[in-house]
């Protein structure tokens, strides 16, 4: 006779077996509680895969890529998207495309691709191509996929106005893209810590002095005064010292958020008796700030930086896209977005806007990333 409550496919849940369980959520530490609420969440456990995937894409890309950047295809000017066909007029095969044929309408003057089936192509995983650095330090011309003969018409998702590889393009200004907001974020933490933590630990009129900043800031327009600060940026800049022009101006908008969220913290933890006990034993001010205070508040730091993220990219993307920020020959999302402006350019070439596609996916994935890091951290979450 069997003591307890038996599950369907899942051992009997005992009262011994609880009670071990119980003990386990109270002896475990932080980490590991938000570890295992955070696994509850299946679309968070998703986007935690997804953001792996994007970090993986954007540091290899050009081992992903079929092409090089900057390689130009005179003869494939706005080509469309490949269309990889895995059966021919003999049935099954292995994946191949056909070459493309220009044809131009003599009415409308119109430019259009149409497939030459007298031409095929097969694909290849690791092929030789353009030659680069992987990493930037090992030379190779080894591409992930591709046909033998990279001169041939293989575009994932098409080409621009200059007969580039729009794909390979959006592998590379992955690098721009994500590491603008990490890059963003680190300042963002500086100024968020030091600002929100003296403004929570000390109070008085530095408290005063920071809330009444943040409060301005926030009521003040955000895309017109990033618009306003990177306009004011000399034109003669380099592409290097623009990037960092732009990670401050973004940085120095969007620290108020994290401010608000160490400073709550701070108003919280500076009188429990831990920090009474510090005080007492004769600890600095920024001892315990930085070896007891902030410490405790980590997680909810790292929610909120998460958050921040998306703001970042799309920071990035927008002023880029308006032609305030990066310029090429620099490669971002955002400058692959200036092609799309005209209308004309979308009704005719739809393929351009594959940028903004990868734009969502991303900001999709940190705030579904950051929504499970907020709800995991929570303490009264069960």
């Amino acid at each position: 006779m069997s003591t307890g409550i038996e599950t369907n496919n899942q051992p009997p849940v005992t009262p011994k077996s609880v009670k071990k369980q119980k003990e386990g959520y109270e002896v475990a530490s932080q980490w590991k509680l938000t570890w295992w609420n955070f696994k509850k969440n299946k679309m968070a456990l998703v986007a935690a895969v997804l953001f792996i995937v994007l970090i993986i894409m954007a540091i290899f890309c050009s081992f992903w890529s079929p092409h090089l950047p900057n390689e130009r295809f005179k003869t494939y000017k706005d080509a469309p998207p490949a269309n990889v066909h895995f059966s021919d007029e003999n049935g099954i095969s292995r994946p191949f495309v056909y070459d493309l044929q220009l044809k131009v309408n003599k009415e409308t003057f119109r430019r259009t691709y149409v497939e030459d089936k007298s031409k095929k192509y097969y694909l290849h995983f690791f092929v030789k191509g353009g030659s680069y650095k992987l990493l930037g330090i090992i030379p190779t011309k080894t591409h992930f996929i591709g046909l033998e003969d990279s001169t041939k018409p293989f575009f994932i998702m098409g080409t621009d106005d200059l007969g580039r590889d729009l794909f390979t393009r959006i592998l590379y200004g992955s690098r721009i893209s994500l590491s603008f907001a990490f890059v963003g974020i680190f300042f963002t933490f500086i100024f968020g810590i030091i600002l929100g933590g003296i403004s929570g630990y000390f109070g008085g009129v530095a408290d005063t002095i920071i809330q009444r900043l943040i409060d301005l800031l926030l009521s003040l327009p955000t895309i017109p005064l990033w618009m306003a600060l990177a306009a004011a940026l000399p034109s003669s800049w380099s592409t290097s010292q623009t990037y960092f022009g732009m990670v401050l101006i973004l940085s120095v908008i969007g620290w108020t958020g994290l401010a608000r969220v160490v400073r709550g913290q701070m108003l919280a933890l500076r009188e429990e008796d831990f920090t009474m006990a510090a005080r007492l034993a004769g600890a600095s001010n920024s001892r315990i700030i930085f070896k007891h205070l902030l410490p405790s508040m980590t997680s909810y730091m790292i929610v909120n930086l998460t958050i921040t993220i998306p703001t970042m990219i799309l920071g990035e993307t927008s002023l880029s896209f308006l032609g305030l920020g990066l310029q090429a020959p620099a490669i971002s999302w955002g400058v692959l977005l200036e092609d799309a402006q005209h209308l004309e350019s979308i009704a005719f070439h739809p393929w351009l806007l594959w940028p903004v596609a990868f734009v969502i996916v991303t900001v999709l994935i940190f705030n579904f990333l950051g929504d499970g890091l907020r709800d995991a951290a929570d303490p009264y979450k069960s």
